[in-house]
């Protein structure tokens, strides 16, 4: 009995920890200097919540929160793509204009 309510203090104890993190991570997702940075924070979130999950079916000792953690890993997973090809996207698009507009200011200067 005694070793039961160690275990359940060491898994509130990794929760109070993870939650921390958590909020530590969305403060780089929303400050990132640059969008790489928020795309890692992103995916260390989801890693973190995945976690999170584990703990609470040790913790409540119930089976069904392992399938809950899978499911969440692909969506996390396919979230981060999306950011990803989202922000190659955006980068492309941007360095194409920049391409064009120097282009177009040399043409100027030719003129």
């Amino acid at each position: 009995m005694e070793l039961a309510n160690l275990y359940h203090a060491e898994y509130i104890g990794i929760l109070i920890f993870m939650t921390i993190l958590l909020f530590a991570c969305l403060l780089r997702a929303v400050l990132g200097p640059r969008v790489a940075d928020r795309v890692v924070a992103v995916n260390m979130m989801g890693t973190m919540v995945m976690v999170m999950i584990a703990v609470f079916a040790l913790l409540l000792g119930e089976g069904y929160l392992a399938d809950i953690c899978l499911i969440y890993a692909m969506i996390s997973f396919l979230s981060v793509v999306v950011l990803t090809k989202v922000y190659t996207g955006v980068y492309l698009a941007n360095k194409q204009n920049r391409k064009e507009d120097g282009s177009r200011k040399e043409d100027e200067q030719d003129a």
